[in-house]
């Protein structure tokens, strides 16, 4: 597989984006509908158990691929290619500057030379690619150039587990670069949304919270803060006296008992909105901005009822909830009450399955 035509996405056939976070797997399935509008075809979670996997890594190899399978038969799909997303934390991304007009040859070579001033470790220990993002906005002659590198342990291990649950893995993706591609298609839609505008981006992982702050196709500031979904699971489980995975199935898909619900959800919500006012008052404090034009919310408790709000009334800056699916069309097999509760998830997926049609 090219590492070149996978992390950039060098229009590949169908294909099923999978995104294996520490807590779940989320498939999404798209197809090319009428003109430019995609469609929705097929969408499914599946929860991991606490431990599987570990700060990206897989710890347990086996019971991951069995749930890769049950959420290739809980979809419904037939598709067997897939675009995988390797976490941000194992990826190292760095922009550089290198003359224009090199021949392919000569811009590897000098990939390969910025690259080793650049990583950790040794070369051949890495999966290397790079994207010529354009010409250097101040130096005439010169080009911008991204390089991203992984330990191709960690690349092997996510490839051969797809194998090993019956896929093909063709494309290989950073996490948050797919996100933002998702998040890229939405903002097109959004006639008063200029280039200009800062948008703050928080995804709520299970035990983790990240702030990006973008302009355009630049990001302005990236955080993560050690604040999760997993909180108010393990609030849930201890108290309706559920397993782990069954509190986070009901906590998303909104499921939960009247009285629970009341009595442990609007303070979470209010904690988590504070949070995101103190993610941004870093922001804040550490650039000479002073403002967001609009908090958008991505995550599987993204969706918790009035999380917006509370965000609106900490922040006091607009707040929504994602919905990556915005503006497709659903196909026959798609249930859109279940997609509709549980669309905040699927953003990192979502990229991940527009590589079949955007660059």
């Amino acid at each position: 597989m090219s590492m070149i035509d996978a992390w950039f996405g060098r229009r590949p056939a169908a294909l099923v984006g999978l995104d294996i976070s520490d807590s779940s797997v989320k498939l999404v399935e798209l197809a090319q509908g009428a003109g430019t509008v995609l469609r929705l075809e097929h969408f499914a979670r599946e929860p991991l158990e606490i431990g599987w996997v570990a700060d990206g890594q897989i710890e347990k190899f086996d019971e991951v691929v069995e749930a890769v399978r049950r959420v290739l038969t809980k979809s419904g799909t037939r598709c067997r290619r897939a675009a995988l997303a390797m976490p941000s934390a194992t990826v190292i991304t760095q922009k550089v500057v290198l003359p224009a007009g090199l021949r392919e040859d000569e811009l590897e070579l000098q990939v390969e030379t910025e690259a080793a001033q650049i990583l950790p470790f040794p070369l051949d220990e890495v999966s290397l690619d790079f994207c010529v993002l354009g010409p250097h906005p101040g130096l005439p002659g010169e080009v911008e150039v991204l390089i991203a590198a992984s330990r191709k342990d960690r690349v092997q291990d996510r490839q051969g587990l797809l194998e090993a649950a019956g896929l093909r893995p063709v494309v290989v993706d950073v996490a948050s670069h797919a996100a933002r591609l998702a998040l890229r298609r939405l903002v097109a839609t959004w006639p008063e949304t200029g280039r200009e505008a800062l948008l703050a981006l928080v995804e709520i992982g299970a035990e983790t919270t990240v702030l990006t702050v973008l302009r355009g196709e630049e990001v302005v500031y990236e955080r993560a803060q050690a604040f999760g979904g997993a909180l108010l699971s393990q609030q849930i489980a201890r108290e309706a006296g559920w397993p782990l995975e069954e509190a986070e199935r009901r906590k998303i898909a909104r499921e939960l008992p009247e009285a629970l619900e009341a009595a442990l959800v609007p303070p979470f919500v209010t904690e988590l909105a504070q949070e995101i006012e103190r993610a941004l008052q870093f922001f804040f404090n550490s650039t000479p901005h002073l403002q967001v034009d609009r908090v958008l919310l991505s995550g599987g408790t993204a969706g918790l009822p009035g999380l917006d709000a509370a965000v609106r009334a900490a922040t006091g800056f607009p707040a929504q909830v994602l919905d990556p699916f915005e503006g497709m069309t659903l196909g026959p097999g798609v249930r859109e009450a279940r997609l509709r509760r549980e669309a905040p998830a699927y953003l990192t997926a979502c990229g991940l399955a527009m590589r079949s049609f955007l660059a």
